[in-house]
Order: structure tokens, then C-alpha cells, then sequence
């Protein structure tokens, strides 16, 4: 019988409950054992393992976080953690492991795979970086989350007649920025892929007040080099206008997740395990368009996603 492990690792996302419940099932589905590795890798090296039933998983599927906890290990980062680590799951006889997380945790499973561990990797996180897919489970509740945001603060920009900076997640991509923006007509948005045009920023802001606008909203990415600090004394120095911050940081990525980040989370989860099923090895599963994918772990880590110009036009048109 085929036994199979599976660890939610780095940064939380929306859906990841829904990623473990497809994955425990299915394989249980296949007459497969399934073991939960508590804390990502840092549990895998502690020997923080146990055995999921279906009932392990009831009740998940709308819950946020991830219910097998998730970690940062420095420890797995060194040859010797890695080689425990491969020893834990030899104790465990786990011969495949599902890793549900980011950019990072592939960079590890990739590590195990080298050590002759078949790995899946299941991209969790909201920051939607990973370039060998269209998105990324939590993504699309992490959006929503912002949008809810900037409506609850335009009602008090509008009443201070005031522009504020709304700094989102997304680490070195600007996707949160840019879909939330958009829909959410924010008056700019700030990405770490463009160069700044403070210039450009600072003239819609006055001319949209010339127009009659109570406010200004700003969505800026966290990996914009420019403090949001900076930013803030600039516009205001520029329009005279006040000028405030608001970083939402963690609440992005909390909450229910949506249905888009349920559903994504189970195809990809599921296709995981029919991978595994069909003797595949080492693979990062991904979506592109309405099709589910999957890729040579080192080969996806290695693919880079084109900065989409055009949404991004479509944005600064529309803000106008």
C-alpha cells in the first residue's frame, strides 16, 4: 500500500484546507494511507506526523489557515536537516509527499526530490508569484479581502476629503495590486514590475480633485522600493492634500476562502494524487486557462511569467 504524506508549508493561504481535504480523500479513495505532517517542515524533521482518516478533514473546506499549522525551518535549510528530514518519512515508510505552499516550499521539495523523495508540490499562496501557473491557491480570496478594504475606506476618505495609500501583499509581484486596484477603481496603483511615475500620480490627484473628487485611492504592492512613508510625504508636499497609510497586511491573508480558491485548491490537490497513483514523480501542479497543469518541479521553478502590460494599461485607462 502506497502511503503519502502532506505538509502546508510558509505563508498561510485561503484554500489550503480545501488543498489537504482533496488530498486526503482522493488518496484514501485509492486505497492509499495518508499521513498529516503537523508545522511544514519544521514538523517533518520533529516527527510531527500522523495518520489523516476521511473524517480527519470534515468540516475544513471553508475554514482559512491551514489545520496541519505551517512553519519556517532554518533547520531543513542545511544538508543535515534535509538528510533527517529524508529519514523521518523513510521511519514513517511515507514514499510521496504533497508540499501545499510557495516558491520556498517548492525549493525544498525540490531538495527531497533529489534525495530520491517523489514530491508534488500544490501552490499556496496569496502572493500568486509562482510563473509556471496562471494562479495560485488564496489569490483570488486575498483580492477580495482588498476590495472589501478599499470600499470601507473610501467612506472615510470621502469624508476627509483625503487620499490615502492602501500597501498590499504580494512580495516581489504586484498581482494584488493590480487586480484589486482595477476592481476596486483605485485612482493609481503602485507595482514593483513598472518604475515609478510619481509625477504621473501626483497630477491625476489634482486633477481628479478639480474635477469635484472627495478623495484619492492609492493600492501600492509591498515590493515597491519606495517607502509608503516617503510616498505619503511626497503627495502631500506635491497637492497639499492630506494624505494617510493604511497597510493591511496579515488580514490578506485570513477569511474564508472563495469559491474560485475552493475549487482551484481541489483540482490541483486532486490531480496530485492521481500523479502519484500513476507513478509520476516530482511535479508542481498548476492551472492554465480553465486546464489543470503540472510540471517538472526544477523546470517550474525556473519559468518566469510575462508582466502582463496590457492589464495594467487597462487599469491607468480606467482611472482616469
Amino acid at each position: 500500500m502506497q502511503r503519502i504524506g502532506i505538509l502546508t508549508s510558509g505563508g498561510d493561504a485561503p484554500g489550503m484546507n480545501a488543498a489537504v481535504r482533496a488530498a486526503v480523500r482522493s488518496a484514501i479513495y485509492y486505497e492509499m494511507e495518508v499521513y498529516g505532517i503537523e508545522r511544514g517542515y519544521e514538523g517533518l524533521l520533529d516527527g510531527d506526523i500522523r495518520e489523516m482518516k476521511v473524517s480527519s478533514v470534515s468540516d475544513i473546506l471553508q475554514r482559512g489557515g491551514t489545520i496541519l499549522r505551517t512553519a519556517r525551518s532554518d533547520r531543513f535549510m542545511t544538508p543535515e536537516g534535509q538528510k533527517r528530514a529524508v529519514d523521518m518519512l523513510e521511519n514513517f515508510e511515507i514514499d510521496s509527499l504533497v508540499v501545499v505552499g510557495g516558491d520556498g516550499s517548492f525549493r525544498g521539495a525540490l531538495e527531497l526530490s533529489k534525495h530520491g523523495v517523489c514530491v508534488m508540490g500544490v501552490p499556496g499562496t496569496i502572493d500568486n508569484d509562482l510563473g509556471y501557473t496562471d494562479y495560485t491557491i488564496g489569490f483570488d480570496t486575498a483580492v477580495n479581502t482588498v476590495l472589501g478594504a478599499i470600499s470601507n475606506i473610501r467612506d472615510t476618505s470621502s469624508s476627509h476629503e483625503r487620499t490615502t495609500i492602501i500597501e498590499v501583499m504580494g512580495r516581489r509581484c504586484g498581482d494584488i495590486a493590480i487586480h484589486a486596484g482595477l476592481t476596486g477603481g483605485a485612482e493609481h496603483v503602485l507595482i514593483p514590475e513598472e518604475d515609478d511615475n510619481i509625477n504621473a500620480l501626483c497630477r491625476k490627484v489634482i486633477e481628479g480633485r478639480k474635477r469635484g473628487k472627495l478623495h484619492s485611492i492609492i493600492i501600492k504592492a509591498e515590493g515597491v522600493a519606495m517607502p509608503s512613508q516617503e510616498l505619503a510625504d511626497i503627495i502631500k508636499e506635491r497637492t497639499g492634500l492630506e494624505t494617510k497609510i493604511v497597510i493591511l497586511g496579515y488580514i490578506q491573508r485570513g477569511g474564508s476562502p472563495s469559491a474560485r480558491d475552493r475549487m482551484l485548491a481541489s483540482r490541483m490537490a486532486f490531480k496530485a494524487v492521481e500523479l502519484i497513483k500513476e507513478g509520476s514523480v516530482n511535479k508542481a501542479i498548476g492551472v492554465i486557462g480553465d486546464e489543470i497543469v503540472h510540471f517538472d518541479m526544477a523546470e517550474a521553478l525556473e519559468m518566469k511569467r510575462p508582466f502582463d502590460e496590457g492589464i495594467m494599461k487597462m487599469a491607468n485607462i480606467l482611472s482616469i
